[in-house]
């Protein structure tokens, strides 16, 4: 009865004098020590397959979401060329547009998505003058839900400048305080005020794309009384697409 009450120790301890040797008792501890690593190892490795499903089914859900959005807009563009030719006219090639963005990020596909940042309207209510070319008219029909436009006059483009200004400087949002601002970074095209801006943007001058990319994009206010049928283009009584010079009233409402 007394050897099967004792341990494995205790029957070694016994059959070697009452003393256990140090190898087996490092045996003993490397063996807990791999106990030890291999519990662990299983818990990292159970967190690490628990995230991992997550992930993934945090990504199909986002790719669902992506294809469906994506499918609903070109569905939209479909019925829109079937639709009998609006009264509005195409924009001039070479006359400048402004475009304001008026739909925030729900609903907006990655394509089009790519399409508002290459044309800097990052956030809702931004606004940036554009030069009208075929490329550019593409690039607005592809967002058409998420924008307006019209070609701004000279009134509505200096007041922008003055009362929303600001510049880009070194990838920084710059306040145009003062005219030096503007001479350090457009003297040598000759461009040295305020004033200058205003001229180069409302006639579409040579130096255009540099005036446009030293502006930093226009952040405006939601107008008043709010944009009631974004789903609708302008051109059926809603908000989006082409306005033409109604952009003009939209803004100065928004300024």
């Amino acid at each position: 009865h007394r050897l099967h009450a004792m341990t494995r120790a205790s029957v070694l301890a016994a059959a070697t004098g009452g003393t256990v040797s140090e190898s087996v008792l490092k045996r003993r501890k490397s063996l807990e020590v791999i106990r030890a690593e291999r519990a662990a190892r299983e818990i990292t490795e159970a967190k690490n397959r628990k995230k991992t499903k997550s992930t993934i089914f945090k990504r199909a859900e986002k790719f669902v979401k992506e294809f469906r959005t994506s499918a609903s807009n070109e569905k939209r563009m479909k019925r829109e060329a079937q639709r009998p030719a609006t009264p509005l006219k195409t924009p001039d090639e070479g006359k400048v547009l402004l475009v304001v963005r008026i739909k925030g990020v729900q609903g907006v596909d990655a394509r089009s998505n790519k399409i508002l940042h290459l044309l800097r309207l990052r956030q809702l209510h931004s606004a940036v003058f554009v030069r009208c070319n075929a490329s550019t008219l593409t690039m607005l029909q592809n967002v058409a839900p998420f924008i307006t436009y019209g070609p701004p006059n000279t009134k509505t483009i200096r007041d922008l400048i003055y009362k929303r200004g600001f510049a880009s400087v070194d990838k920084a949002r710059t306040a145009l305080t003062d005219n030096t601002v503007i001479e350090a970074a457009l003297g040598p095209k000759n461009i040295l005020c305020t004033e200058d801006l205003v001229e180069q943007v409302a006639g579409c001058g040579k130096h255009f794309k540099e005036v446009v990319s030293f502006l930093w994009p226009f952040q405006l206010t939601a107008p008043v009384g709010g944009l009631t049928r974004r789903r609708v283009s302008f051109a059926e009584g809603g908000d989006y697409g082409n306005r033409e010079e109604k952009i003009n009233d939209l803004v100065q409402n928004m300024i």
